[in-house]
């Protein structure tokens, strides 16, 4: 104490030393001191040995966690200096939480899947996720590479549109691990008990047409389609998808590529008081308000219901992953159809899938380690494996062209596990539509945008469940309070990554509350104890 007391002998002093703890205190919480830009070393180090950690998703498939557990097994006999350690998770979103505060203690996986919106977040630090650019083209140790020891695609065996996905300002963050996109699992039966045949490309109008007349009931409350107390007709699973993908066949605005906010649009607000229309007569819901729709659509509860590629495994009479009894599953026939389109003639449909970013560390050397087992998620053994559990695609023409991947997609329907029919139909719907697939604009502030396109619909949906008349929704409140709540007024001041500042506006609001109240406990602490050595000072003088 008598040090600290020799310290503060002025109350100059004592205020510059308080500062500056306080300024340390805060740094350490708002973000750790940012890395330096990696650098590649000439040879990957076979003599040290490295502990790398990856963070995947899966949907709770023990398929997938074995061919994880299977990938990282070989992986670690061909570098048997590297341990890869799994964790697995249920949800993106969860993915996302943990890495931004993870960020903050120094504490990232080395690999993770995650989504480019996500990444652009991450990069707002310094240096955080490593920039692939000189791995990727690298003549050793990069796509094809002269010293690897498996069999990894060359450059032009990656789908070129797929690579492309990953590109943040100009360089490559992430490489693309599945790739999907949505599909419309329709119930024929029904839509042809009601006395209408299926176009060969869905439109909005005829959806709506027809989800209108399944609502017909009887004097007993059943609905005539189905003979049941409940029918929700048309039901979407990202809402979110839903409003960027309408904008985009509609030509409208969202976003411009550099991160301007163009989501409050007129064509927006047409397609909310559409959306508000059919909600109010219960032919329209949303996941978040309803429930899953594969559960709906498999007990004869719904008609139309749009699910990612990725979920085809949940959806119609025979899918192996159904989630309700089996006394409440209804016989029909599914058939797998394009998104709901406004031209027909030029159809467009989301890309989506999940993508593989590798964060800084200190060692060069771990990342490389990092790169290595990234890369190794391309091979065929993994790509063809992970597709074959749902209705992704892999994202190599290694492995679409070969014979064992062609020989799948032939036996669509031999069984209802593997070659489930449903399941195999909504792989081939993106690879027949690639070409008509699009992605929106990475930057930071993209995934907030993103959330904020869904919570149109949700809060527009929810306003005439309530029982609200389509004609009171106040859309143009509306777009100021989703405009307020994602912090997308704010985005614009955030398009520059060069500030090592993290923007605590795109963090998890769980994030940033334990930051924040952190931040707040260390200053409260500080500045008592500050205090109790200038009284002690003062009680000596």
């Amino acid at each position: 104490m008598k040090t600290w007391r020799k310290c503060f002998g002025h109350k100059s002093v004592h205020f510059a030393v308080f500062v500056l703890i306080c300024a340390f205190v805060l740094t350490g919480c708002h973000g750790r001191e940012g890395y330096a830009a990696f650098e590649m070393p000439e040879e990957f180090d076979l003599t040290r040995n490295y502990e790398i950690t990856f963070w995947a998703k899966n949907d709770t498939n023990k398929t997938q966690t074995a061919i994880y557990e299977k990938a990282i097994s070989d992986f670690e006999n061909l570098y048997p200096n590297v341990t890869v350690n799994l964790r697995l998770y249920t949800d993106y979103g969860k993915i996302y939480n943990d890495v931004i505060t993870n960020i903050a203690t120094d504490t990232t996986p080395n690999v993770c899947i995650t989504y480019p919106d996500h990444i652009a977040t991450y990069l707002t630090g310094s240096n955080n996720v490593v920039n692939l650019d000189e791995l990727i083209s690298d003549s050793d140790y990069g796509f094809g590479g002269s010293k690897l020891n498996f069999d990894s695609p060359s450059a032009n065996e990656v789908i070129p549109d797929f690579l492309d996905e990953c590109v943040i300002d100009g360089h490559y963050y992430a490489l693309p691990y599945m790739r999907s996109t949505e599909a419309c699992y329709v119930n024929k039966t029904y839509v042809e008990a009601l006395g209408y045949t299926l176009p060969d490309v869905l439109t909005w109008d005829f959806i709506w047409e027809v989800s209108e007349a399944a609502m017909a009931q009887d004097g007993d409350g059943n609905y005539i389609v189905n003979g049941q107390k409940v029918m929700i007709p048309f039901i979407y699973k990202s809402t979110d998808n839903m409003m960027i993908q309408m904008l985009k066949q509609k030509d409208a605005g969202y976003s411009t590529d550099d991160g301007g906010i163009l989501l409050f649009n007129d064509t927006t607000k047409e397609l909310l008081e559409t959306i508000a229309d059919h909600g109010s007569t219960g032919a329209f819901s949303t996941f978040k308000i309803s429930s899953y729709p594969a559960n709906f659509l498999n007990a004869g509860q719904c008609i139309f219901a749009v699910d990612s590629t990725a979920g085809a495994t949940w959806m119609g009479t025979d899918a192996p992953l159904i989630d309700i009894s089996a006394d409440k599953i209804v016989q029909f026939e599914t058939a797998v159809m394009m998104v709901p389109q406004f031209e027909t003639g030029n159809p467009k449909m989301i890309s989506q899938g999940p993508s593989v970013c590798i964060f800084n560390k200190r060692d060069p050397q771990e990342v490389m380690a990092s790169w290595l087992f990234a890369q190794y998620l391309l091979t065929n053994d993994v790509q063809i494996a992970y597709a074959e559990t749902e209705g992704y695609v892999p994202v190599t023409s290694k492995a679409l062209d070969s014979a064992e991947y062609q020989a799948y997609l032939a036996a669509e329907g031999e069984d209802n596990n593997l070659h489930y029919e449903v399941k195999i139909k909504a792989a081939k719907l993106l690879l027949e539509n690639v070409d008509n697939t699009f992605v929106t604009p990475v930057f930071v502030g993209s995934a907030s945008l993103r959330d904020a396109a869904g919570q149109l619909i949700e809060n527009t949906v929810k306003s005439v469940r309530r029982g609200m008349s389509a004609a009171d929704v106040d859309i143009d409140a509306m777009y100021g309070e989703i405009s307020s709540l994602y912090r997308l007024d704010q985005i614009g001041a955030q398009k520059s990554r060069a500030s090592t500042d993290r923007d605590l506006g795109e963090m998890p609001r769980i994030s940033v509350i334990l930051l924040s109240s952190l931040a707040v406990a260390w200053v409260g602490i500080i500045a008592y104890a500050v205090s109790q050595v200038v009284k002690r000072k003062r009680n000596q003088q």
